[in-house]
């Protein structure tokens, strides 16, 4: 077979996410996921103008010399443009590999390595009791290990509090399964870290006495951190026993990393940001990180992500896979095949999709005590509806930002 027809497509359920559909001679289809948050119409543009065109033609069985073609011909490498491009065609591709071999994606790569996936969950609240009743809630749901993210005395609206108002300034619009907000401009938030560092401590304090110390606990600091803040929440949270400190300092200056661990033994899981092996590799080999925490959708597919973490897997460094809403179900899909083949599979992140995104994206994913599976129908498992699809067009959506007390711009 040969790749016949390669279509871009854009929808917006839940939020706005871009599918790759490729079509092979004999009929046979596959889906990647080339979603990136707030700047989707690049990648779309990145497609439909550079890499479609490439694809016609090509033999679908080629996925490494396909992925090889698409990363050094551009000369101009890595990037999340770029590198969610080629992801959605290696996904793609690995999907078509599963429905002709009649094997879900992760036989074709060697395997399941357990019976499912632990993953965690997004608890948050802006005070105590709103927290606590997030954490049950998310029980309830069968969640075993749950994120928390508190509010901060004295701050209007931060990153990961679903229920505070959605800007600085006013509104009263929930972000539970997407922060990107609708609109010509992205929405306003604050922040100071001196008040977040004295206030976080007791919050984990606080839930550890309410929830006991068996729940595995993780929290997001969001880049929002200096080196020398960061190893000091990590060293003031040891006595609660996090799972993971995620993203406690800005991921691109990774030396710093160095200082945070001579001072604290919180694990420490950074990558959400990342697009290749390169930016990485210094702090896996020099096991300045625990856990990996690239997505299938914005480091190159499958095929790119799984030689990380075999990478990885050399250090005892595990995966932490990014998985919220801004991950399509077709990356979720790619994300739980390679967690369940891969050894060194740490924890999965998965915030469920909407209503609305579950009736495009038809899913055979399984979520039971705790634990997902990608199921076993061929290939990735999921079906789009592209009348579905069709009824939700493109709508221009922003991450929000932050700005300190005296109107510095902020890391959000």
């Amino acid at each position: 077979m040969t790749i016949d027809r390669a279509d871009v497509i854009v929808t917006s359920p839940d939020r706005n996410f871009v599918t790759l559909k490729i079509t092979t001679s004999d009929g046979v289809t596959g889906l990647g996921d080339a979603t990136l948050n707030g700047r989707e119409l690049a990648v779309v543009a990145y497609l439909t103008e550079h890499v479609v065109p490439l694809l016609i033609g090509r033999d679908e069985s080629q996925i490494e010399d396909t992925w090889q073609f698409l990363y050094r011909s551009a000369y101009w490498r890595r990037g999340p443009v770029t590198m969610a491009a080629i992801a959605a065609v290696d996904m793609a591709l690995w999907d078509i590999k599963g429905k002709v071999a009649g094997l879900p994606v992760y036989q074709l790569l060697g395997g399941a390595s357990r019976t499912g996936l632990l993953a965690y969950g997004h608890a948050s609240g802006k005070e105590l009791p709103e927290l606590f009743d997030s954490i049950r809630a998310h029980q309830e749901q069968g969640y075993r290990a749950i994120r928390v993210q508190t509010g901060v005395p004295g701050l209007k609206a931060i990153y990961g509090i679903a229920s505070q108002s959605a800007a600085a300034g006013g509104g009263e619009a929930r972000y539970d399964h997407e922060p990107a907000r609708r609109g010509a401009r992205p929405t306003e938030e604050d922040w100071d870290t001196r008040s977040y560092l004295r206030h976080l401590p007791g919050v984990f304090e606080a839930v550890r006495h309410e929830f006991g110390a068996d729940i595995p606990l993780l929290h997001d600091g969001h880049h929002r951190m200096t080196p020398i803040q960061a190893a000091r929440l990590g060293k003031d949270l040891e006595p609660y026993d996090l799972f993971w400190l995620e993203d406690c300092t800005p991921a691109e200056n990774q030396e710093a990393l160095r200082l945070v661990r001579q001072h604290t033994t919180t694990p420490l899981a950074i990558g959400e940001i990342f697009n290749t092996v390169w930016d990485c590799k210094d702090i896996i080999r020099d096991q300045l990180i625990d856990y990996v925490r690239g997505a299938v959708t914005h480091m190159g597919g499958i095929s790119a992500l799984r030689k990380t973490l075999d990478y990885a897997a050399m250090y005892q460094i595990k995966s932490g896979m990014h998985g919220p809403t801004d991950i399509s179900p077709v990356g979720m899909a790619a994300a739980m095949h390679l967690g369940l083949a891969i050894h060194n599979f740490g924890i999965q992140e998965y915030m469920p999709h909407g209503a609305r995104t579950n009736q495009v994206f038809q899913q055979s994913f399984t979520w039971e005590n705790g634990m997902l599976h990608p199921g076993d129908q061929p290939g990735l498992g999921v079906a789009l509806d592209l009348d579905e699809a069709g009824r939700y067009p493109y709508e221009q959506a922003y991450l929000p930002y932050n700005r300190l007390a005296d109107g510095t711009v902020h890391d959000w």
